[in-house]
């Protein structure tokens, strides 16, 4: 087997200033995301902006719908755009974590190595 020596566990700071990008990042993401659903349902729902927001927001956060939407183009926009927030939803969710559980894994991984040695 391969003797790989372990690095140490990364400064707190390091930790949080991980932590607070990934966030920023997740953040910008749902921004991005959100945009679309605003625009799209303002363009193929012939919603209010403020109606668009809110539909969009709703659907973003797992929430569903909350205006009836009467067009077949705005039908199939809140179809694919639901589906789309189900996947951008959880793909936050793994960006959001993975600093956490990336110290995790390595302070366990640390613990193994000393138990072993």
């Amino acid at each position: 087997m391969y003797e790989t020596k372990s690095q140490p566990l990364a400064p707190k700071t390091v930790f949080y200033q991980r932590f607070f990008n990934n966030l920023g990042f997740a953040c910008g993401i749902l921004a991005v995301c959100l945009l679309i659903g605003i625009v799209g349902y303002h363009l193929t729902a012939s919603a209010a902006w403020i109606d668009a927001i809110h539909n969009a927001s709703m659907i973003l956060s797992g929430m569903g719908p909350v205006i009836e939407i009467k067009t077949t183009a705005g039908k199939l926009f809140s179809s694919f755009y639901a589906l789309f927030s189900g996947i951008v939803f959880i793909t936050n969710i793994g960006v959001i974590l993975a600093p956490i559980l990336h110290r995790l894994y390595h302070r366990l991984h640390l613990q193994d190595d000393d138990a072993t040695s």
